[in-house]
């Protein structure tokens, strides 16, 4: 999209309080360009009864645009035509993508690959020659540069096609020891980031990290991962966008195989070589899903419509209800809907009010609660 005003407006909208990722895109929807959105954001929260949310400083925007040009970055934000199409099936895609390298990766069929931070240097062997070996057949790999199983598949995978998605901003090295993998990634591979530069990843910033990672790919290959991990964060996130979940199975004695047997036992792909791996994905019609993705498309320019009609129809006695039927426990906007007895739309545009007043908080699986 390049530097236009209207890549500035999105950028600015993106960096606003309360806009996450799916306030981000019912507001895309529901105005068409992200200047209108701006100027509707303080009446749509009058009616959700708070206060308008800080609108990013047009300052604070330009500095992170020079900062971009200044790394030899750009941005890939949602809609533009270079943006994966698997990635955007995501409930929550990231609104914009910062990058570095060649973009034309992610053209290629994706595979994610993760694993222990401490794995052994058996499994950190079989992670870089596995990862060689699918790179070598084509097929980008995708992980987020942390230690051990990670950077063994950057490397097994640099000079092929490799993406390293990382949780702070472009311009920040972590781990620290990594440094020249990413400088190196930047430039033969391919550098992911959500955040703006100079963003150190706190702990936050990891979860958005993984779903990127694992919404980008086909499929989620696991080497090595300890119950309650976040390799198991990023398969359950595979699992729930309907992509294949892998594991490396491992020995029981070894407390860094317990996830990955774990996801085996509870119906991951046992993996073995290149070949399992191979078998799996390749029935996965990246032009069906961007058929599925273009339907998709006409539905919401659909729901466009209803949307706006909810717009003009929506009063207190269609929002309090869904007020009503909100508490602190985070409920599935599917049985709001069921729940009110109103149609989608008024009810999204009731949430999306409610949040922009700072009264609603978004969780994964399209839940929500009220604001503690």
């Amino acid at each position: 999209m390049g530097e236009s005003q209207e890549a500035f407006d999105r950028l600015r909208l993106i960096r606003s309080e309360n806009i996450g990722p799916v306030t981000y895109q019912q507001l895309i929807r529901r105005f068409g360009t992200a200047a209108r959105a701006l100027e509707a954001i303080p009446d749509l929260a009058a009616r959700g009864g708070g206060r308008s949310p800080r609108i990013a400083d047009a300052r604070r925007i330009d500095a992170e645009l020079q900062s971009i040009r200044n790394l030899g970055a750009e941005c890939l934000f949602l809609g533009d035509a270079a943006y994966p199409v698997l990635l955007a099936e995501l409930g929550n895609p990231p609104p914009v993508l910062l990058w570095q390298g060649r973009l034309g990766l992610l053209q290629k069929p994706m595979v994610a690959m993760v694993g222990a931070r401490n794995a052994s240097a058996a499994a950190c062997r079989f992670a870089r020659d596995l990862a060689n070996s699918v790179a070598e057949a084509g097929i980008s790999i995708v992980s987020g540069l942390a230690k051990g199983i990670d950077t063994a598949a950057h490397q097994g995978s640099l000079g092929k096609a490799t993406i390293a998605v990382i949780a702070g901003g472009l311009d920040v090295f972590y781990p620290p020891e990594n440094e020249g993998l990413q400088r190196t990634i930047a430039e033969c591979g391919l550098l992911l980031a959500e955040q703006p530069p100079g963003t150190e990843p706190r702990a936050r910033h990891f979860p958005y990290r993984n779903r990127i990672i694992a919404g980008l790919a086909r499929g989620t290959v696991v080497i090595e991962a300890a119950p309650r991990s976040g390799s198991l964060i990023t398969a359950r996130l595979a699992a729930e966008a309907g992509r294949q979940v892998m594991a490396v199975p491992g020995s029981p004695l070894d407390p860094r195989s317990r996830g990955c047997n774990m996801l085996i036992r509870e119906g991951a792909t046992l993996i073995q070589s290149v070949d399992d791996i191979l078998e799996l994905i390749r029935h996965f019609d990246d032009r069906a899903e961007a058929a599925n993705h273009g339907n998709e498309l006409r539905a919401n320019r659909e729901d466009a419509i209803l949307y706006e009609a909810a717009v003009t129809d929506l009063n207190g006695s269609e929002r309090t209800p869904v007020l009503e039927l909100l508490g602190m426990t985070p409920v599935a906007v599917d049985e709001l809907v069921r729940q009110s007895g109103l149609a989608a739309p008024t009810v999204q545009l009731a949430l999306l009010e409610l949040e922009l007043a700072g009264r609603l908080t978004r969780h994964a699986g399209a839940r929500v609660s009220l604001t503690n």
